[in-house]
This record gives C-alpha cells, sequence and structure tokens, in this order.
C-alpha cells in the first residue's frame, strides 16, 4: 500500500526589505542610516537579475543617467515596496560588503547616491560621505 506523499513546507518568501534602514530614513538619522547600511541589506533594482543557479551572480544593478548632465546616480531602497514602477521590475537584496564593493568602484562614476527616492522618508548622499560611513 503505498503511503500520501509529504509535502514539503513552503520556503518562506525572501524578504527585500530592511527595517533599520527604515526605520533610520523615518527619523532622517544620518548616524542611524549609517549603521543601517553597515550592518544590514539594502534593496536595489536590477536590469536583469542574475541566474537562479548562480547565487554569486547577483544580477546587474540599474543605475540612473540624467540625459542633461550626465550625471550618474545609485538608488537603494529600505523596502523593494518603495521602489517606483517606473523602474525595471527587478531587484536584489545586497549585502554591506557589496555596497561597499560598488561604490569603491564606481565612486568616479555615481556623481550621488539616493535612498528611498520616491518616499515615503527619502534621503541623498555622496557616495565618498556613505563609503566611509561603511569603512567605519
Amino acid at each position: 500500500m503505498a503511503g500520501k506523499a509529504r509535502k514539503k513546507p513552503a520556503a518562506e518568501p525572501l524578504e527585500f526589505r530592511s527595517q533599520a534602514l527604515a526605520e533610520a530614513l523615518e527619523r532622517q538619522d544620518i548616524a542611524a542610516v549609517a549603521l543601517a547600511l553597515r550592518h544590514g541589506n539594502t534593496v536595489v533594482p536590477l536590469v536583469k537579475p542574475g541566474p537562479r543557479d548562480k547565487p554569486l551572480d547577483g544580477g546587474e544593478v540599474w543605475m540612473y543617467r540624467d540625459p542633461s548632465t550626465g550625471d550618474v546616480a545609485l538608488l537603494l531602497f529600505s523596502d523593494a515596496v518603495n521602489k517606483p514602477e517606473n523602474l525595471p521590475p527587478a531587484v536584489g537584496l545586497q549585502s554591506p560588503a557589496w555596497l561597499k564593493s560598488f561604490l569603491k568602484r564606481y565612486e568616479s562614476t555615481i556623481t550621488t547616491v539616493f535612498l528611498d527616492i520616491a518616499g515615503p522618508h527619502p534621503m541623498q548622499a555622496p557616495p565618498s560621505e556613505l563609503l566611509r560611513a561603511l569603512e567605519a
């Protein structure tokens, strides 16, 4: 007699948010934002996500280039729900080490970093300031 097949419990969906960053942005507390970035994950928009079978490939990060000035902005989010609909639909959840490495690599290209650009509590900083916070 065949036994009943057991169903695997559904894996909890990956949460694309940082509660600490959201709370720091709500208070507009620069020190708390730095601490949240240094110790927690950050949501980034992706042009295309990395392949599922290659977990070390985080995909290609989307950045905004101002057509009139050529300035490049990196957009970071405390929660994927804060990403505006007009940006690419994919997001990645990146570590503090990734953010530090990415900012170092593109520091001369990125002119500003926006955190939750569309709200509810936006903040803006130069990449050099965020790097100092990540290295503290």
